[in-house]
């Protein structure tokens, strides 16, 4: 039935003998666009009906003990036997078939030939061994390979591959080994081209970066070799299937109730905001949450070098930057994107990540007449923000001089939000910051609300709270006295200095 696999199976002595000696494997597996998929210590992971096995698939690699040494060399053992049946199975499979049919169907179908194929060649492996290479072989065949397991989990933030060997995940704002490996680079690089090429784009040797995303709007970034020494470098950020809300930023303690209405309200009044921090501080997030207090009835356009914003108004209008071609041409950039949606009557524009240039062409959108639009800029303070915004102008060749910058940027920007993570992986809203004007050269901001670590507990975790800086009556008044939102402003106010007294 499977030809020379099935017949050379046959002719071997059954058992863990035949699956060493079988070097003849790997001639078929680079035809495979994934051929290698994740294994962990544990024997109970791959039951993927069992999403109580999911947690310790990735906890166990992270304390070495004598029961790993041994899961490792019985992984040895799986890989090996993993790649005979690939082989057999690449041979015996109807390719052109399997791409017609959906994805459950196409599933069973493997399963089925996976299981005669161990059957006939009479390996020697137990229940729960035989479904984890059932459903790696389908990870393989048909997703992402090791890298599925992984991105099922909604408790992961971030999947750092630093190669084949190397993979990390963040869990709870903290780093900790992933517990999979790649069979070697250019399985991970297939991997890698299957993910972008998704989405239009290519990484290879003379394209060797890329940013992509994945289908849930998780962001993905390839660098591969030469640029990348040790093996093709893939970062995932992943973004929870629930979106999250305001209140749930309240319970994770990231902003108080008091400044979370704050928020809702800076969002109903359309402030042009922008929102600052670090990498992994959670700007996107945030911008997400501010977004869900959009009226439904405004038009949005949203900016993005890799779509990954999830706003939940009916009237969207999503663009996506685009790269250039093998020619290097055709190349969409940022600043032709925020120019051209100008053009498309937006109402408020969102820009998801501003980098460069294209931040004047946003400060200019937030200055005629589009009140109420967004972005994100890497920086750690309200007033770096301020200066990073003008050393982009300058990246721009913008010839203006320092003062008339400064007044575009106090013309346009009403609210900075910074948020940070902290040293304990949590993340905090850390300035809500008003941007209310000049005084000669220079931008005069006024804070509303202040984060203050007080402590430091048992477990490492800060010890801190929300604060007022005693602002009554804000720049934003009369703004939220149009919309009708002063008496919730004050309110919430008062709120936080009844707490900070």
């Amino acid at each position: 039935m499977f030809g020379k696999k099935g017949s050379g199976g046959s002719a071997a002595a059954g058992g863990s003998n035949q699956v060493a000696k079988a070097p003849v494997v790997e001639a078929p597996e680079p035809a495979a666009p994934a051929p290698e998929a994740p294994i962990v210590p544990t024997t109970d992971a791959p039951e993927a009906a069992a999403p109580k096995a999911e947690k310790p698939k990735v906890e166990a690699p992270s304390i070495q003990t004598p029961e790993d040494k041994k899961s490792k060399n019985r992984d040895e053992s799986y890989y090996d036997t993993k790649s005979q049946v690939f082989s057999a199975l690449i041979e015996t499979i109807d390719l052109s078939q399997l791409a017609k049919l959906d994805a459950d169907s196409a599933r069973e179908e493997i399963r089925d030939i996976v299981n005669d194929i161990i059957a006939i060649k009479n390996y020697a492996m137990s229940i729960s061994e035989q479904e984890e290479l059932l459903e790696d072989i389908c990870n393989d065949v048909l997703g992402y390979g090791p890298l599925e397991p992984l991105l099922a989990r909604d408790d992961i933030a971030d999947i750092m591959i630093n190669g084949p060997d190397a993979a990390y995940i963040e869990v709870n704002g903290k780093v900790e080994d992933a517990g999979i490996r790649f069979r070697d680079g250019q399985q991970l690089l297939s991997i890698c081209q299957r993910i972008v090429s998704q989405v239009g784009r290519r990484v290879d040797e003379s394209s060797p970066i890329c940013d992509a995303r994945l289908a849930d709007g998780s962001r993905v970034n390839v660098i591969a070799p030469p640029l990348a020494i040790d093996g093709t470098a893939l970062t995932i950020r992943k973004f929870k299937k629930d979106k999250l809300t305001l209140d749930q930023l309240t319970s994770f303690n990231s902003i108080s109730p008091e400044g979370a209405t704050l928020l809702q309200i800076i969002g109903r009044v359309r402030c042009n905001v922008v929102i600052s921090g670090g990498t992994g501080s959670g700007k996107t997030t945030l911008l997400n949450c501010l977004t869900n207090y959009i009226d439904k009835d405004e038009r949005v356009i949203t900016c993005e070098d890799s779509a990954e914003l999830q706003l939940q108004q009916p009237h969207v209008v999503r663009l996506e930057t685009r790269p250039p071609n093998l020619e290097g041409e055709g190349q969409i950039t940022m600043t032709d994107l925020v120019k051209n949606c100008l053009r498309m009557r937006p109402e408020r524009i969102i820009v998801g990540e501003v980098r460069g240039p294209e931040v004047f062409d946003l400060l200019q959108a937030m200055n005629t007449g589009h009140d109420g639009s967004m972005g994100t800029i890497h920086s750690n303070s309200p007033r770096e923000c301020l200066s990073r915004m003008e050393s982009m102008i300058a990246m721009g060749g913008f010839q203006l001089p320092q003062r008339t910058v400064r007044e575009i940027i106090c013309g346009s920007v009403d609210v900075i939000v910074q948020a940070a993570r902290l040293r304990d992986g949590s993340r905090r809203i850390t300035h809500i910051t008003e941007v209310i004007g000049m005084e000669g050269d220079v931008i005069i901001t006024q804070d509303l609300m202040l984060f203050d670590i007080t402590g430091e507990d048992a477990n490492g975790k800060f010890i801190g709270k929300h604060r007022s800086t005693g602002v009554g009556r804000p720049h934003m008044w009369d703004r939220a006295r149009y919309y009708a939102e002063d008496q919730r402003l004050a309110s919430a106010l008062d709120a936080m200095e009844v707490i900070d007294g």
